[in-house]
């Protein structure tokens, strides 16, 4: 992917039709200095844009309110990719979640392979929920359920 992209290509967007380990990055709020955070509650609406939802209680929320130009870092299609955008918040609590939820749109403006050259990803990072399982899949099956209906 060496051409400017203004939108997810097909391969990445089916990618994040489903929950992805990715890395938010935003200025910090306090410092002007770069943050990066590792969610997985994201998913592509469309091509153009992606949807997250972060506690209330984070500090991403006000790095977002006080300079809304993020990046997420996506690992995934041998590759690691970044993604520019800006976030506006589509609710600060989403319905059908046993606690509070901000909500996030970003709409995206580039999309850029951020690979070294050379190399290929040979595997995505994995992750596993160190919490019950069971209240892991039914608060994730919630959380998703609702952004999609934001």
């Amino acid at each position: 992917m060496n051409e400017l992209l203004t939108a997810l290509p097909e391969e990445l967007y089916t990618l994040l039709q489903k929950e992805a380990f990715v890395l938010l990055g935003t200025i910090d709020s306090e410092t002007n200095g770069p943050a990066s955070n590792a969610i997985s509650w994201l998913y592509a609406v469309d091509k153009g844009k992606l949807r997250f939802a972060v506690d209330h209680r984070s500090r991403l929320i006000n790095n977002m309110k006080k300079q809304p130009q993020v990046t997420v870092t996506f690992f995934g299609g041998g590759s690691v990719h970044t993604i520019y955008g800006k976030a506006t918040m589509v609710t600060e609590a989403l319905e059908e979640v046993p606690f509070q939820l901000n909500c996030y749109d970003i709409s995206i403006d580039v999309v850029r392979d951020a690979m070294f050259y050379g190399a290929r990803i040979s595997s995505a990072p994995e992750y596993e929920k160190t919490y019950d399982k069971r209240a892991a899949e039914k608060l994730d099956g919630q959380v998703f359920s609702s952004m999609k209906k934001a």
